[in-house]
């Protein structure tokens, strides 16, 4: 009896085994067959030509027998709730509560990754979860959020997962959002901004020099991508993180602060983020909040209107203030929402109308 006992055990672990991988495994949506049953993703730039039984540089699309399929549909690495200030994204919908989704694994190796663990591995290295995409718009709704975050890890590589979840999010009126690098190819970017509410895009640096040798991928795609969101008028936030000796030149910032408002306008929200020691980088010190005060003026000379400083809990410019009359609209202190002086989408006190999606 020990024996039969011990053989449906081991017989309900493998198969429960093989529900979880059933779980990860979707074919994946932009790709095409090669001879020789390669295949080769569209999904992001890099366009890795994939053969049989090999995965791609994000470690989680991978060839079956000349299909290419994702590894991580269904299997979320971290979930939990969190500020949208956090993403940042300070122009959308602020103080409110978002549901945060990743899977492991990145298209980028950015040395200064403040979540290696889970954006440098791959499935089956950390713990993961099944949630479906009914699952996770179901728990969106019992924890009473307003909206469903893709963050934490590039959400371009869980791209299905994300589609998916977010056709369903909107039929319930959940808002969703993306924190991604913005290394993502046109036509998949196209297909599933319908579904987003906003997009929050890192761009690391304004050199290709930065984007290589820190990040082993190229500035060029990540400006196009920028533009797409502005041609399909998506909302969006761009975030710029300052690291000392890389991408802290004045020059460098000037040149991207005009490229912003020559290509997108005046108007995208921009973050300067104070870098800490991380990762690959634990050699270069905190940025000097100087710097980024520098950063600031230079933007707001170029003539940007909303512009941030972040991870510097406390500073005047994690707040929001009216381009023109310029009382402080939002007051925030880090994440938090202290005041909101935004009526119907204008300065409360002279009616200006702020950018931004406010209801």
């Amino acid at each position: 009896m020990r024996r039969i006992g011990l053989i449906i055990f081991l017989f309900c672990l493998v198969s429960a085994s093989l529900r979880a991988d059933e779980m990860g495994l979707k074919e994946a949506m932009f790709y095409q067959k090669l001879e020789d049953n390669k295949v080769w993703c569209q999904l992001c730039p890099r366009k890795c030509i994939i053969a049989e039984g090999k995965r791609g540089f994000c470690r989680v699309r991978e060839n079956r027998e000349g299909k290419l399929y994702t590894l991580v549909y269904g299997k979320p690495c971290s979930v939990n709730v969190g500020p949208i200030e956090k993403a940042p994204l300070y122009h959308f919908i602020p103080g409110h509560r978002r549901l945060c989704l990743a899977t492991v694994g990145c298209n980028l190796r950015c040395k200064f990754c403040h979540n290696w663990s889970i954006s440098q591995v791959g499935p089956g290295e950390v713990r993961e979860y099944n949630l479906s995409p009914e699952e996770v718009v179901g728990e969106a709704k019992r924890r009473g959020v307003n909206s469903i975050s893709f963050t934490y890890t590039e959400p371009t590589i869980f791209y299905e997962y994300i589609y998916d979840i977010s056709k369903l999010a909107k039929k319930e009126g959940i808002r969703t959002s993306i924190v991604s690098n913005g290394y993502i190819n046109p036509e998949p970017l196209r297909r599933l901004l319908p579904y987003l509410d906003a997009v929050k895009i890192d761009l690391k640096a304004f050199t290709e020099k930065f984007y290589r040798e820190v990040c082993e991928a190229e500035l060029e795609p990540v400006l196009n991508t920028l533009k797409v969101l502005k041609e399909e008028g998506a909302y969006f936030e761009i975030v710029n993180l300052v690291i000392p000796t890389l991408n802290d030149s004045p020059e460098e910032i000037r040149k991207m602060c005009e490229w912003i408002k020559d290509n997108l306008g005046k108007d995208v929200p921009l973050h300067f983020s104070r870098f800490t020691p991380a990762y690959r980088l634990t050699h270069l010190p905190s940025t000097p909040i100087k710097t980024l005060e520098k950063a600031i003026k230079i933007a707001h000379d170029v003539g940007l209107r909303y512009v941030y400083i972040g991870n510097v809990p406390g500073h005047k410019y994690n707040s929001t203030f009216c381009p023109q009359c310029k009382k402080r609209l939002i007051h925030r202190i880090h994440f938090s929402v202290l005041s909101n002086d935004i009526e119907n989408g204008k300065c409360k006190f002279c009616h200006y109308e702020i950018a931004g999606v406010w209801k």
